[in-house]
């Protein structure tokens, strides 16, 4: 049978507005720095969707770098470091912890959510470069990314946001966080993979990493891939946060028919803020690639950690930095919901995994392993929230 697809953190199938975009792109000849006929309307094209993508986060479209992916958006923000330490979370992607191993890792809380003490006592006394991700990947944790721009602010540091997993997602406005880089990716948002931007506040430092050329107001050499930027910008334009929030009503209901299914089952992040989409499953004795695997044969793409992790066993540094052990930690699934999800899909997905549940062989040291009422506050806090 056809495979459903519930890993749109992982990447979103694409938007039929973005593959039409992009194919009659595609046909253009003309280079964007080009002066001739060809070469402005491939330039006219790459700045319209400048503005669409803009539009998403309500600021000036001069402010947007378009970048190779959202990584590579990370890297540009943290290249502006110059010698000042480096601040993160625990949290965060893979693409900005490999980048900073010397960084200082500001501890998250029980619910996943960032310690707010805690990074005040991290930047203070010293001007810093803070990074820290709006929406977690793994957990939909959100962060308070506003009250962390003010109080970087008060402490001289530049404020870098991975807005990846929250843009199209949350209604965000630029003005209203005023971090110094914002980090946006199009295939979260239903666009191409293979191009994101990043967002500059006017006046922030900057030292390109790619040169040899005046793309991206010299600010990120390269001749731009105007079909996929073409692609982003008709994505951003499909975007409709009301639409996405009415996730909230199926992700809820499949994690409570699946706690209902399996009592031990906790939901990682329950306790905090989330967005609508997202599920972090975790069920002490089964491990989480085992029920990938398993889900996949069955006919269900969902995924163990993130994606820029695939083919890693290793238990997911998020559910640690929570608190959970290995055996917890690597006790987890992340399913995602997204603009193409339906709710006969959840319901079968529901189906097959409380089926697979029912008749899984969990390895012998796994069933030793169970929730103890600490290792459930260290899942997530205020349980009571999760009813």
């Amino acid at each position: 049978m056809p495979s459903t697809y519930l890993d749109h953190n992982g990447t979103c199938p694409p938007r039929p507005e973005a593959v039409a975009a992009m194919v009659a792109a595609l046909s253009l000849p003309g280079n964007p720095s080009s002066v001739h006929a060809q070469g402005r309307e491939a330039r006219r094209r790459v700045e319209v969707a400048r503005r669409q993508v803009a539009a998403l986060l309500n600021l000036p479209p001069a402010t947007l770098v378009f970048t190779g992916s959202g990584t590579e958006a990370n890297a540009l923000a943290l290249a502006a470091v110059g010698d000042r330490p480096v601040i993160t979370s625990a949290i965060e992607h893979a693409s900005v912890l490999e980048a900073t191993p010397g960084a200082l890792r500001c501890p998250v809380g029980a619910d996943g959510v960032v310690d707010l003490g805690a990074l005040d006592g991290l930047l203070a006394g010293r001007p810093a470069l803070l990074s820290l991700m709006a929406v977690n990947n793994e957990t939909g944790v959100i962060q308070p990314v506003a009250e962390v721009a003010a109080l970087a602010r008060r402490h001289g540091a530049l404020f870098h946001c991975d807005a990846s997993q929250a843009v199209g997602r949350l209604a965000l406005d630029w003005a209203a966080i005023a971090p110094d880089y914002l980090t946006i990716s199009a295939h979260k948002i239903g666009g191409p993979q293979g191009v994101g931007a990043l967002a500059v506040r006017d006046g922030a430092p900057l030292a390109p990493i790619l040169r040899g050329g005046g793309q991206e107001r010299r600010r990120r050499a390269g001749t731009e891939n105007v079909a996929g930027i073409v692609g982003f910008g008709a994505a951003a334009a499909a975007c409709d946060v009301d639409a996405f929030n009415r996730l909230a009503a199926l992700r809820d209901g499949l994690e409570d028919r699946l706690r209902a299914a399996a009592p031990a089952l906790v939901v990682a992040g329950a306790g905090a803020p989330r967005v609508a989409n997202t599920s972090c499953l975790v069920t002490p004795g089964w491990r989480g690639e085992t029920q990938v695997m398993a889900l996949d044969l069955a006919g269900y793409a969902v995924s163990s950690g993130s994606a820029c992790s695939s083919g890693k066993v290793a238990a997911s540094h998020v559910l640690a930095a929570m608190g959970l052990g290995p055996d917890l930690a690597g006790s987890a699934i992340r399913v995602s919901l997204g603009w193409s999800t339906t709710a006969d899909e959840v319901q079968r997905f529901a189906d097959a995994w409380i089926a697979l549940h029912a008749r899984r062989a969990p390895s012998p040291v796994a069933q030793q392993t169970s929730l103890s009422p600490q290792d459930k506050q260290s899942v997530v806090s205020r349980t009571a929230q999760q009813q």
